[in-house]
Order: C-alpha cells, then structure tokens, then sequence
C-alpha cells in the first residue's frame, strides 16, 4: 500500500501531540497517511507497554489512520546503527511515502533528537540501490527516497519554517491525544498513578497554547509548525494564508 504520508514517532504519542491535525486536515484531502511508532514506549513512568498499545490503536481510529505500526525498538536504548535503519529502510520502501514527518532534531528527552536523526538518515539512504532489503514475504525491495523530511516540533521551541492551519480540526487533535489515557491529564477520579511532567494539566495547556500561537502568527486559530532542511516551494502567491492587518 502506497502512502502520501508517513509520520514517526519514537514514543507512542508523540504523532498525537504534535502533527495529528495535520494528518487530519491531509486525509480531508483524500491523502493516505500512515504512522510508524519506534517504539512501544515501555519505560514511561505511567501505564505499560500493553496499555500504550490500546491507547496507540484507539488513536489510530479517532485520526482514521491508514495504517500504523510498531518497530518494537528499545525505548530508551535504541542506536542508530545498521540494524535500526534497515528497519526504518524497510517500511519508507514497503509504503513509499512521498512525506516523512518525524520528531524534532532537538528536544527535552534525548530519544525525540535520536529518533529524528535515525529516521532522517534513514531516508536518505533507502534511495540508495545497493543497500539490499526485503519485504515480510522475503522479496527484494526497490529502493525509495521520500521528497520531503519534515521535523515537526516538541518540547522545546523553535521557530517553525512553515505552519499548516488546524483550526477545523483541532478538537479532534485533542480527543487523540486524550486517547491516551494514563499518560495525560484526565478529569475524574480512579489515577492512583504517579504524576509526572506529561499527566500535569498544564502540559495539555501548553499544547493547546503552542497550537494558538502558531496560528496567530497566520491569522488563524490553531496551527502545527515544522522544520525544514529543504527549501519550500509554491505554485503562486494564492497558495498564502492573509493574515488580516
């Protein structure tokens, strides 16, 4: 299955918190998305590998997600050695994304940078013919490099080169993130878990203000930022948000 666009993420929520509404406003499109997580985020404070994985699959519904995928690295301790990027190699070449959306290249926990290396790095050299892989049934793949890597952004702050508006899909963002249930701040009683930087109301405040500024750089009401090694074209100056004066 041919897909438009991939998103990697190396912790299961990682898409949801930070380019979900552009996966959503991409499938309004009529695009065919896709999310790879690394890993199964196993070493979180809250919930379990098995959790994440339900919470991961009751997000993928509420997004309508082509397909979504676990790597099954090690949270924490994955490399970017040979083995890794075979496997990052191994899916860009079974779902030939045109887009690669993947974590930031710097942020507060050292797998987000990793990560974004590792899959970067990755894309760059699945277009390479002589690097050999083959698919679940053991056939030889072709090789395939992505037009576009894209960081989207965590954490930390950057100044985005470019925002997508996500403002008619922003609530939807919201309810995928709140799939995920004992990572974030629920209303309600029954969290005997330990809290933690994430499960504090005020992150998902600061997600919900991150997405506010963004779009009010672009006169809209909620956007996503990302980061861009290459340079962005248009096809005419109709493509351009106006921002009111």
């Amino acid at each position: 299955m041919k897909l438009d666009l991939l998103a990697f993420g190396v912790h299961p929520d990682d898409i949801e918190l930070s380019c979900s509404g552009t996966l959503l406003v991409e499938k309004d499109r009529g695009k065919n998305s896709g999310i790879v997580d690394l890993t199964r985020g196993e070493l979180g404070t809250r919930g379990t590998a098995l959790t994440r994985k339900e919470e991961s699959e009751n997000a993928a519904k509420i997004l309508g997600i082509t397909v979504r995928e676990n790597l099954e690295m090690a949270d924490g301790f994955f490399s970017e050695d040979e083995e890794s990027k075979k496997k990052i190699i191994t899916v860009l070449r079974k779902y030939e994304p045109e887009i690669i959306l993947c974590n930031a290249p710097d942020d507060r926990h050292p797998d987000h940078g990793r990560s974004a290396r590792l899959v970067s790095n990755a894309a760059f050299l699945s277009g390479l013919i002589k690097i050999a892989t083959t698919d679940d049934k053991g056939n030889p793949q072709e090789a395939w490099r992505p037009k576009f890597v894209f960081n989207y952004i965590q954490d930390l702050y950057f100044k985005p080169d470019f925002v997508i508006d996500i403002s008619d899909y922003f609530d939807k963002k919201i309810e995928a993130i709140k799939a995920f249930k004992t990572q974030f701040y629920q209303t309600g009683p029954g969290d005997n878990e330990p809290q933690t930087y994430i499960s504090s109301p005020e992150f998902l405040e600061s997600i919900i203000y991150r997405a506010k500024m963004y779009g009010k750089m672009i006169g809209v009401k909620y956007a996503e930022g990302f980061l861009s090694k290459k340079m962005i074209g248009i096809n005419s100056f109709e493509a351009i948000i106006q921002k009111s004066t």
